[in-house]
């Protein structure tokens, strides 16, 4: 932990408002979409929580037809290009801007807090099994650990037994990945006789961490706790080792908003994700960026001595967009994988989970589709693999739902 961490409330709501203040000037100077979104407002004023919700929303659902309409970033980047190191696709598709790495900004994804809280040291080789490709969470969590003093091996995704003697070769400490990969690393060494003993902590994110997942990590020597982040925003927010809730990141604003408005409801209501980030990511300003994520605000502290608020973490979709093995698959990409094939009639894609592995089914009423070919169309609009099931016309619920999560965590 470090002073920011620890200090008062009122300290930090007054250090964050100022950097709000810092952060609107700057939007409205360097980024045409803000620049417009915000025109009428005055920086000097917001002097409160309560005069930041009056500020317009910006939602992550609209983001990807305003980029279509104006490329690169639909009018948010800010400044030159020569300032940004890396841009990033994310499913949609949706693309992000990230600064380069300097002193000011030694960490702009700002997952080092995250990372330092699963117990990861200076000095602690970190295997990296998040995707490097074309996706940010590689890159982002990657420079974290170096911002705490740490080297890399860029594992990335796939290749398993690559992967078992990278690790039997180099002996990392510390895996950030997603869990159910963590879980298929260390399930395959196992079998394989090459066990990947040398990991002991681990910090996981991307997809929902369920308490019978957790204790199978443990038991296969494993100490896991989970971030909150998105490829826009960076780190949101962290488990600590007290497990009690997610401890939002000392950069970010938080309000839990009634879904659908950017009207915060009251304290313990489940609503809405909406973020600000005060600082570190000065090219891709975010201000009231609605996440479609739900969560809830906790009440008290955290017993670790961190004063931050604390979330609930992540509890659905305020849409019916969802994530599997960490992606998100929307119900927009349905409708492309049906435009491809005039023959469905319908379409309805389950979400389930077996043996804490996510699966995906697609169902699609039909008497001329064929399941094979519209997997392939699956498999390259949503860039997952699922299984197709052709079903009777008429057969499926009438209940407006293109996807349904049949998954439960316990």
């Amino acid at each position: 932990m470090d002073k920011r961490e620890t200090r008062s409330p009122a300290a930090r709501l007054k250090a964050q408002l100022a950097a709000l203040r810092t952060l609107v000037t700057h939007a409205k100077k360097t980024s045409p979409y803000y620049r417009d979104l915000l025109k009428d407002v005055k920086p000097a004023k917001l002097t409160s929580l309560a005069a930041l919700a009056k500020l317009p929303v910006t939602r992550k659902s609209d983001l990807a037809p305003r980029q279509k309409a104006k490329p690169p970033l639909g009018g948010l980047q800010a400044g030159k290009r020569s300032d940004v190191a890396h841009y990033f696709q994310s499913p949609g598709p949706l693309y992000e801007a990230y600064p380069h790495p300097t002193t000011k900004a030694k960490d702009p994804f700002r997952f080092s807090r995250a990372i330092w809280a699963a117990g990861c040291r200076p000095g602690d080789l970190v295997h990296n099994a998040f995707s490097y490709h074309m996706t940010p969470a590689g890159r982002l969590t990657e420079g974290s650990a170096h911002a705490i003093g740490c080297p890399v091996f860029p594992a990335g995704t796939g290749n398993t037994e690559q992967q078992l003697d990278a690790i039997a070769q180099l002996q990392p400490r510390v895996y950030t990945g997603t869990p159910s990969f963590l879980k298929i690393l260390l399930e395959k060494g196992r079998e394989l006789g090459k066990p990947a003993a040398s990991l002991k902590k681990g910090l996981v994110g991307a997809e929902a961490l369920p308490p019978s997942l957790r204790a199978e990590l443990k038991a296969l020597g494993v100490d896991v706790l989970q971030s909150y982040g998105t490829a826009d925003l960076g780190l949101v927010a962290y488990e600590s080792t007290a497990l009690e809730g997610m401890i939002l990141d000392e950069d970010v604003i938080v309000e839990i908003v009634r879904p659908g408005t950017g009207d915060p409801v009251t304290p313990g209501e489940v609503g809405e994700v909406v973020v600000t980030v005060l600082s570190g990511n000065a090219v891709y300003p975010m201000i009231r960026f609605a996440t479609g994520d739900l969560s809830a605000v906790l009440s008290g502290s955290s017993p670790c001595g961190r004063t931050n608020t604390r979330i609930k973490g992540w509890m659905g979709r305020a849409d019916q967009t969802t994530k599997v093995k960490g992606m998100f698959v929307t119900p927009g990409q349905i409708a492309q994988i049906v435009a491809r094939h005039p023959e469905i009639a319908r379409a309805r894609l389950e979400v389930s989970s077996e043996n804490n592995l996510d699966a995906m089914t697609l169902k699609i009423e039909s008497t001329k589709a064929t399941a094979a070919a519209v997997a392939e169309t699956l498999q390259s609009v949503c860039k997952l693999r699922g299984k197709v099931e052709v079903v009777a016309l008429g057969s499926l619920p009438n209940d407006g739902k293109v996807i349904a999560d049949l998954r439960t965590y316990q």
